[in-house]
């Protein structure tokens, strides 16, 4: 079964994880790993929101240019 991008992530049967960096004021995204391998992302200000939804290469080919620095101009 596949579940689509904007599926209302309050109904997605998962535990949802923010980074040790996130602030006091919520200001984060939180991840769950998806049965099947995919990876669900949600704004943890707006847990009722849509979640996007991501495979596993596409989480990895961001992870990486995270970690290589192509990003730090948005911050």
């Amino acid at each position: 079964m596949s579940i689509p991008n904007g599926v209302r992530a309050s109904a997605l049967d998962v535990s949802w994880t923010k980074s040790a960096y996130s602030n006091a004021e919520g200001n984060c995204v939180e991840v769950a790993a998806l049965a099947g391998g995919g990876v669900a992302v949600r704004n943890s200000r707006d847990p009722e929101g849509p979640a996007l939804v991501y495979t596993p290469a596409e989480v990895a080919a961001f992870l990486a240019g995270v970690k290589d620095g192509e990003f730090d101009h948005l911050v």
